[in-house]
Protein backbone atom coordinates (compact mmCIF):
# COMPACT_ATOMS: atom_id res chain seq x y z
CA UNK A 1 0.00 0.00 0.00
CA UNK A 2 0.92 3.60 -1.05
CA UNK A 3 0.09 7.19 -0.04
CA UNK A 4 2.09 8.85 -2.97
CA UNK A 5 3.25 7.36 -5.86
CA UNK A 6 4.64 8.63 -8.96
CA UNK A 7 4.83 6.37 -12.20
CA UNK A 8 7.11 7.41 -15.02
CA UNK A 9 6.36 11.70 -14.39
CA UNK A 10 7.21 14.07 -16.02
CA UNK A 11 6.60 18.00 -16.59
CA UNK A 12 7.42 20.10 -19.29
CA UNK A 13 7.31 24.23 -19.43
CA UNK A 14 7.50 26.14 -22.46
CA UNK A 15 9.69 29.24 -21.98
CA UNK A 16 9.39 32.02 -23.90
CA UNK A 17 12.01 34.49 -24.40
CA UNK A 18 10.73 37.18 -26.16
CA UNK A 19 10.98 40.80 -24.45
CA UNK A 20 8.24 43.55 -24.59
CA UNK A 21 9.31 46.59 -22.52
CA UNK A 22 7.34 49.19 -24.32
CA UNK A 23 3.36 49.55 -24.11
CA UNK A 24 3.39 49.73 -27.83
CA UNK A 25 5.27 46.15 -28.31
CA UNK A 26 2.72 44.73 -25.85
CA UNK A 27 -0.03 45.97 -27.13
CA UNK A 28 1.40 44.93 -30.37
CA UNK A 29 2.36 41.76 -29.35
CA UNK A 30 -1.30 40.81 -28.20
CA UNK A 31 -2.57 40.52 -32.00
CA UNK A 32 0.58 38.91 -33.28
CA UNK A 33 1.99 35.16 -33.26
CA UNK A 34 4.28 34.60 -30.14
CA UNK A 35 7.40 32.11 -30.95
CA UNK A 36 6.79 28.50 -29.93
CA UNK A 37 9.80 28.69 -27.25
CA UNK A 38 11.79 26.95 -25.57
CA UNK A 39 10.90 23.01 -24.06
CA UNK A 40 12.14 22.80 -20.25
CA UNK A 41 11.61 19.51 -18.72
CA UNK A 42 11.32 20.30 -15.03
CA UNK A 43 10.94 16.91 -13.97
CA UNK A 44 11.60 13.72 -16.60
CA UNK A 45 10.91 10.26 -16.01
CA UNK A 46 10.39 9.86 -12.57
CA UNK A 47 9.24 6.93 -10.57
CA UNK A 48 9.17 6.43 -6.86
CA UNK A 49 6.47 5.31 -4.09
CA UNK A 50 6.07 6.52 -0.22
CA UNK A 51 4.54 4.35 2.40
CA UNK A 52 1.50 5.14 4.97
CA UNK A 53 4.05 6.56 8.10
CA UNK A 54 7.11 7.04 5.76
CA UNK A 55 9.15 10.42 6.28
CA UNK A 56 10.69 10.81 2.39
CA UNK A 57 13.18 13.46 1.84
CA UNK A 58 13.65 15.35 -0.95
CA UNK A 59 17.24 16.52 -2.05
CA UNK A 60 19.21 18.14 -4.74
CA UNK A 61 20.49 21.45 -5.92
CA UNK A 62 18.61 24.64 -6.10
CA UNK A 63 16.89 24.00 -9.29
CA UNK A 64 17.07 20.29 -9.27
CA UNK A 65 12.98 19.69 -9.78
CA UNK A 66 12.33 19.24 -5.64
CA UNK A 67 9.54 21.87 -5.70
CA UNK A 68 8.09 20.55 -8.94
CA UNK A 69 7.59 17.30 -7.59
CA UNK A 70 6.16 18.55 -4.51
CA UNK A 71 3.83 20.63 -6.48
CA UNK A 72 2.46 17.44 -8.68
CA UNK A 73 2.06 15.93 -5.14
CA UNK A 74 -0.48 18.37 -4.40
CA UNK A 75 -2.30 19.04 -8.04
CA UNK A 76 -0.92 22.24 -8.02
CA UNK A 77 0.64 21.41 -11.39
CA UNK A 78 -0.63 18.85 -13.65
CA UNK A 79 2.00 15.97 -15.31
CA UNK A 80 2.76 16.61 -18.95
CA UNK A 81 3.12 12.49 -18.71
CA UNK A 82 3.15 9.83 -16.64
CA UNK A 83 0.62 9.21 -13.20
CA UNK A 84 0.90 10.90 -9.68
CA UNK A 85 -0.91 9.22 -6.73
CA UNK A 86 -1.57 10.60 -3.39
CA UNK A 87 -4.43 9.66 -0.65
CA UNK A 88 -5.23 11.41 2.09
CA UNK A 89 -5.52 14.82 3.77
CA UNK A 90 -2.22 16.93 2.20
CA UNK A 91 -1.11 20.02 3.93
CA UNK A 92 1.63 21.28 2.20
CA UNK A 93 3.69 24.65 3.03
CA UNK A 94 5.54 25.15 -0.26
CA UNK A 95 5.53 29.06 -0.69
CA UNK A 96 5.30 31.78 2.06
CA UNK A 97 1.69 32.77 2.48
CA UNK A 98 0.53 29.93 0.00
CA UNK A 99 -3.56 29.32 0.81
CA UNK A 100 -3.82 32.40 2.23
CA UNK A 101 -5.96 35.55 1.12
CA UNK A 102 -3.78 38.69 1.78
CA UNK A 103 -6.90 40.71 2.12
CA UNK A 104 -8.59 38.65 5.08
CA UNK A 105 -7.39 38.61 8.45
CA UNK A 106 -5.26 35.69 10.03
CA UNK A 107 -8.34 34.71 12.24
CA UNK A 108 -10.11 34.68 8.43
CA UNK A 109 -7.34 33.01 6.71
CA UNK A 110 -7.62 30.29 9.29
CA UNK A 111 -11.37 29.72 8.87
CA UNK A 112 -10.63 29.30 4.84
CA UNK A 113 -7.75 27.06 5.02
CA UNK A 114 -9.93 24.60 7.33
CA UNK A 115 -12.74 25.42 4.62
CA UNK A 116 -10.40 24.04 1.86
CA UNK A 117 -8.91 21.22 3.97
CA UNK A 118 -12.53 19.79 4.37
CA UNK A 119 -12.93 21.19 8.14
CA UNK A 120 -16.26 23.01 9.32
CA UNK A 121 -16.02 26.22 10.81
CA UNK A 122 -16.86 25.06 14.31
CA UNK A 123 -13.67 22.54 14.25
CA UNK A 124 -11.66 25.38 13.11
CA UNK A 125 -12.64 27.67 16.09
CA UNK A 126 -11.81 24.88 18.33
CA UNK A 127 -8.38 24.93 16.72
CA UNK A 128 -7.70 28.54 16.73
CA UNK A 129 -6.54 29.11 20.66
CA UNK A 130 -3.65 26.64 19.71
CA UNK A 131 -2.86 27.91 16.71
CA UNK A 132 -2.56 31.52 17.78
CA UNK A 133 -0.39 30.50 20.41
CA UNK A 134 1.85 28.33 18.67
CA UNK A 135 2.11 31.22 15.63
CA UNK A 136 2.99 33.52 18.23
CA UNK A 137 1.32 36.95 16.82
CA UNK A 138 -0.65 37.68 19.25
CA UNK A 139 -3.28 40.61 18.25
CA UNK A 140 -2.37 40.39 15.12
CA UNK A 141 -4.53 37.64 14.63
CA UNK A 142 -7.09 40.25 13.28
CA UNK A 143 -5.34 42.23 10.75
CA UNK A 144 -4.62 41.64 7.41
CA UNK A 145 -2.20 39.48 6.44
CA UNK A 146 -0.87 41.51 3.58
CA UNK A 147 0.54 43.62 6.53
CA UNK A 148 2.18 40.71 8.17
CA UNK A 149 6.31 40.30 7.99
CA UNK A 150 7.57 37.13 6.47
CA UNK A 151 8.31 35.36 10.03
CA UNK A 152 4.75 36.06 11.09
CA UNK A 153 3.72 34.40 7.60
CA UNK A 154 5.16 31.08 8.55
CA UNK A 155 4.50 31.17 11.98
CA UNK A 156 0.54 31.05 10.83
CA UNK A 157 1.15 28.92 7.91
CA UNK A 158 2.74 26.57 9.78
CA UNK A 159 0.36 26.74 12.91
CA UNK A 160 -2.81 26.20 10.45
CA UNK A 161 -0.93 23.27 8.61
CA UNK A 162 -0.45 21.39 11.39
CA UNK A 163 -3.39 21.84 13.12
CA UNK A 164 -6.01 20.35 10.82
CA UNK A 165 -4.14 16.99 11.21
CA UNK A 166 -3.04 15.87 7.78
CA UNK A 167 -2.40 12.23 6.90
CA UNK A 168 0.97 13.77 4.99
CA UNK A 169 2.75 16.76 5.70
CA UNK A 170 4.73 18.53 2.70
CA UNK A 171 7.13 21.04 3.72
CA UNK A 172 9.55 22.96 1.29
CA UNK A 173 12.28 25.03 2.60
CA UNK A 174 9.52 27.53 4.57
CA UNK A 175 10.87 26.76 7.92
CA UNK A 176 14.44 28.86 6.62
CA UNK A 177 12.33 31.69 6.98
CA UNK A 178 11.98 31.60 10.61
CA UNK A 179 13.94 32.60 13.99
CA UNK A 180 15.74 29.89 15.62
CA UNK A 181 13.72 29.60 18.27
CA UNK A 182 10.68 29.19 15.62
CA UNK A 183 12.21 26.59 14.31
CA UNK A 184 13.19 24.31 17.03
CA UNK A 185 9.44 24.00 17.75
CA UNK A 186 8.15 23.75 14.43
CA UNK A 187 11.19 20.39 13.91
CA UNK A 188 9.32 19.49 17.34
CA UNK A 189 5.84 19.15 16.11
CA UNK A 190 7.43 17.59 12.69
CA UNK A 191 9.00 14.84 14.98
CA UNK A 192 5.57 14.40 16.72
CA UNK A 193 3.74 14.08 13.83
CA UNK A 194 6.67 11.01 12.88
CA UNK A 195 5.77 9.30 15.99
CA UNK A 196 2.10 9.51 15.29
CA UNK A 197 2.43 7.36 12.16
CA UNK A 198 2.31 10.27 9.65
CA UNK A 199 3.77 10.62 6.20
CA UNK A 200 6.09 13.24 5.80
CA UNK A 201 7.76 14.54 2.56
CA UNK A 202 10.43 17.04 3.51
CA UNK A 203 13.22 19.43 1.31
CA UNK A 204 15.79 21.30 2.97
CA UNK A 205 19.12 21.72 2.43
CA UNK A 206 19.84 21.03 6.25
CA UNK A 207 20.80 18.02 5.06
CA UNK A 208 21.95 16.56 8.24
CA UNK A 209 18.09 17.09 9.59
CA UNK A 210 17.11 15.30 6.70
CA UNK A 211 19.19 12.60 7.69
CA UNK A 212 18.03 12.40 11.35
CA UNK A 213 14.52 13.11 9.87
CA UNK A 214 13.34 10.67 6.78
CA UNK A 215 13.31 7.12 6.50
CA UNK A 216 13.90 7.58 2.43
CA UNK A 217 15.27 9.77 0.53
CA UNK A 218 15.09 10.74 -3.22
CA UNK A 219 18.06 12.49 -4.81
CA UNK A 220 17.15 15.04 -7.80
CA UNK A 221 19.47 16.34 -10.31
CA UNK A 222 18.45 18.50 -12.97
CA UNK A 223 14.76 16.65 -12.70
CA UNK A 224 15.93 13.18 -13.39
CA UNK A 225 15.97 10.78 -10.44
CA UNK A 226 19.88 10.34 -9.40
CA UNK A 227 19.03 7.55 -6.47
CA UNK A 228 16.86 6.61 -3.96
CA UNK A 229 16.84 4.24 -1.16
CA UNK A 230 17.74 4.86 2.68
CA UNK A 231 17.50 8.68 3.68
CA UNK A 232 21.40 7.94 4.74
CA UNK A 233 22.86 6.34 1.44
CA UNK A 234 21.25 8.67 -0.91
CA UNK A 235 22.28 11.35 0.98
CA UNK A 236 25.95 10.46 1.35
CA UNK A 237 25.62 10.04 -2.39
CA UNK A 238 24.64 13.31 -3.66
CA UNK A 239 27.47 14.56 -1.08
CA UNK A 240 30.01 12.48 -2.83
CA UNK A 241 29.05 14.07 -6.20
CA UNK A 242 28.86 17.71 -4.77
CA UNK A 243 32.42 16.74 -3.33
CA UNK A 244 33.28 15.30 -6.78
CA UNK A 245 32.15 18.76 -8.16
CA UNK A 246 33.72 20.83 -6.33
CA UNK A 247 37.06 19.15 -6.65
CA UNK A 248 36.83 19.36 -10.26
CA UNK A 249 36.15 23.01 -9.78
CA UNK A 250 38.88 23.78 -7.64
CA UNK A 251 40.97 21.93 -9.65
CA UNK A 252 40.11 23.88 -13.10
CA UNK A 253 40.53 27.13 -10.95
CA UNK A 254 44.03 25.84 -9.96
CA UNK A 255 44.89 25.55 -13.29
CA UNK A 256 43.58 28.18 -14.83
CA UNK A 257 46.03 30.17 -12.90
CA UNK A 258 49.07 31.69 -13.98
CA UNK A 259 52.54 31.38 -12.06
CA UNK A 260 52.00 35.41 -10.72
CA UNK A 261 48.39 34.74 -9.77
CA UNK A 262 47.52 34.21 -5.29
CA UNK A 263 45.80 30.78 -5.31
CA UNK A 264 43.74 31.15 -2.16
CA UNK A 265 43.48 27.16 -1.88
CA UNK A 266 47.22 26.48 -2.04
CA UNK A 267 50.48 28.19 -0.80
CA UNK A 268 54.22 27.80 -0.26
CA UNK A 269 57.71 28.07 -1.60
CA UNK A 270 57.77 24.51 -2.96
CA UNK A 271 61.11 23.57 -2.88
CA UNK A 272 59.14 20.65 -1.16
CA UNK A 273 55.64 19.91 -3.26
CA UNK A 274 53.08 18.07 -2.29
CA UNK A 275 51.98 15.95 -5.82
CA UNK A 276 48.94 14.25 -4.92
CA UNK A 277 46.56 13.30 -2.18
CA UNK A 278 45.17 9.95 -1.11
CA UNK A 279 42.44 8.91 1.40
CA UNK A 280 42.49 4.66 1.61
CA UNK A 281 40.61 2.15 3.50
CA UNK A 282 42.00 -0.53 5.51
CA UNK A 283 42.53 -2.53 2.08
CA UNK A 284 44.59 0.19 0.82
CA UNK A 285 42.16 1.74 -1.64
CA UNK A 286 41.21 4.78 -2.49
CA UNK A 287 37.74 5.15 -1.41
CA UNK A 288 35.08 8.11 -2.10
CA UNK A 289 33.03 7.27 1.26
CA UNK A 290 34.31 6.10 4.48
CA UNK A 291 32.45 4.39 7.23
CA UNK A 292 32.41 6.04 10.99
CA UNK A 293 34.94 4.40 13.45
CA UNK A 294 36.66 2.66 10.11
CA UNK A 295 40.41 3.43 9.81
CA UNK A 296 41.53 5.78 6.73
CA UNK A 297 44.80 6.79 6.11
CA UNK A 298 45.82 10.09 4.42
CA UNK A 299 48.73 9.28 2.21
CA UNK A 300 50.60 12.62 0.88
CA UNK A 301 52.91 12.08 -2.04
CA UNK A 302 55.57 14.23 -2.13
CA UNK A 303 58.44 15.33 -4.62
CA UNK A 304 61.77 17.20 -3.15
CA UNK A 305 63.14 19.19 -5.90
CA UNK A 306 66.26 20.16 -3.08
CA UNK A 307 67.85 18.09 0.11
CA UNK A 308 65.17 18.92 2.76
CA UNK A 309 66.19 18.98 6.47
CA UNK A 310 63.59 17.69 9.13
CA UNK A 311 60.63 18.15 7.20
CA UNK A 312 57.20 18.63 8.91
CA UNK A 313 54.00 17.04 7.41
CA UNK A 314 50.49 17.92 8.71
CA UNK A 315 46.94 16.89 7.96
CA UNK A 316 43.54 18.72 9.20
CA UNK A 317 40.01 17.84 8.83
CA UNK A 318 37.27 20.34 8.92
CA UNK A 319 33.76 19.78 8.80
CA UNK A 320 31.51 21.38 6.02
CA UNK A 321 30.26 24.01 8.31
CA UNK A 322 34.18 25.38 8.47
CA UNK A 323 34.29 24.16 11.96
CA UNK A 324 38.49 22.99 12.21
CA UNK A 325 38.23 19.44 13.77
CA UNK A 326 41.81 17.71 13.94
CA UNK A 327 45.11 19.37 13.07
CA UNK A 328 47.89 16.63 13.38
CA UNK A 329 51.74 16.93 12.54
CA UNK A 330 54.82 14.86 12.88
CA UNK A 331 56.05 17.64 14.84
CA UNK A 332 53.55 17.61 17.47
CA UNK A 333 53.70 13.98 17.43
CA UNK A 334 57.66 13.53 17.26
CA UNK A 335 57.77 11.21 14.50
CA UNK A 336 61.03 12.70 12.67
CA UNK A 337 61.76 12.17 9.23
CA UNK A 338 65.37 13.29 8.95
CA UNK A 339 65.46 14.11 5.25
CA UNK A 340 63.65 14.02 1.88
CA UNK A 341 65.13 14.20 -1.92
CA UNK A 342 63.06 13.39 -4.55
CA UNK A 343 59.79 11.08 -4.26
CA UNK A 344 58.14 9.75 -1.70
CA UNK A 345 55.34 9.81 0.31
CA UNK A 346 54.06 10.12 4.42
CA UNK A 347 51.08 8.52 5.83
CA UNK A 348 48.73 10.04 8.18
CA UNK A 349 46.52 6.64 10.05
CA UNK A 350 43.58 7.31 11.94
CA UNK A 351 42.35 3.50 12.97
CA UNK A 352 39.28 4.63 13.78
CA UNK A 353 37.47 7.34 12.28
CA UNK A 354 35.93 9.09 15.03
CA UNK A 355 33.59 11.52 12.80
CA UNK A 356 29.89 11.13 12.56
CA UNK A 357 27.95 11.15 8.85
CA UNK A 358 28.41 14.08 7.01
CA UNK A 359 30.83 15.94 4.47
CA UNK A 360 34.40 17.11 5.89
CA UNK A 361 37.31 18.48 3.97
CA UNK A 362 41.15 17.17 4.25
CA UNK A 363 43.83 19.74 4.54
CA UNK A 364 47.75 18.94 4.42
CA UNK A 365 50.94 20.57 4.51
CA UNK A 366 54.37 20.26 4.39
CA UNK A 367 56.62 22.79 6.48
CA UNK A 368 60.27 23.03 7.52
CA UNK A 369 61.42 21.94 11.25
CA UNK A 370 60.01 25.56 13.01
CA UNK A 371 56.68 25.61 11.29
CA UNK A 372 56.99 29.18 10.42
CA UNK A 373 58.41 28.04 6.99
CA UNK A 374 55.86 26.61 4.45
CA UNK A 375 56.93 24.46 1.76
CA UNK A 376 53.57 23.58 0.23
CA UNK A 377 50.09 24.25 1.62
CA UNK A 378 46.83 22.67 0.03
CA UNK A 379 44.33 24.14 1.87
CA UNK A 380 40.72 21.47 1.99
CA UNK A 381 40.68 20.95 -1.08
CA UNK A 382 40.17 17.36 -0.43
CA UNK A 383 36.45 15.88 0.13
CA UNK A 384 35.61 13.53 2.72
CA UNK A 385 32.25 11.86 2.91
CA UNK A 386 31.22 9.80 6.41
CA UNK A 387 28.44 7.56 6.60
CA UNK A 388 27.15 6.57 10.11
CA UNK A 389 24.79 3.64 8.72
CA UNK A 390 25.30 1.38 11.51
CA UNK A 391 25.65 3.96 14.20
CA UNK A 392 22.47 4.99 16.17
CA UNK A 393 24.16 7.94 16.81
CA UNK A 394 23.62 10.95 15.32
CA UNK A 395 23.85 14.56 16.36
CA UNK A 396 26.79 16.76 16.12
CA UNK A 397 29.95 15.57 13.98
CA UNK A 398 32.52 13.26 16.75
CA UNK A 399 32.00 10.03 18.09
CA UNK A 400 34.15 9.75 21.03
CA UNK A 401 33.95 6.66 23.15
CA UNK A 402 31.46 6.85 26.34
CA UNK A 403 29.66 5.01 28.74
CA UNK A 404 26.79 5.66 30.83
CA UNK A 405 25.64 4.67 34.52
CA UNK A 406 22.76 5.33 36.66
CA UNK A 407 21.94 5.05 40.02
CA UNK A 408 18.61 4.99 41.17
Amino acid sequence: MTVIEFESVSKRFILHKERRDTIQERVTGMFSRRPAGEEFWAVRDVSFAVEPGQSLGLVGHNGAGKSTVLKLMTRILEPTSGRVRASGRIAALLELGSGFHPELSGRENVFLYGSLMGLGRAEMAAKLPEIATFADIGDFIDTEIKHYSSGMYTRLAFAVATAVDPDILITDEVLAVGDEAFQRKCMERIYGFRRAGKTIIFVSHALEVVRSLCDVAVWLDHGQMKASGKAGEVIDAYLADVNRQEQRRLESERGSESDDDINPFRRGTRELEITSVQLLNESGEECPVFQSHAPLTVRMHYCAHALIESPVFGVGIHHESGAWLIGPNTGFDEFRIPQVAGEGYVDYRIPALPLLGGSYRVSVAAVDTSQTHTYDSHDRLYPLVVQSSSMRERYGMLSVPGSWDWRG
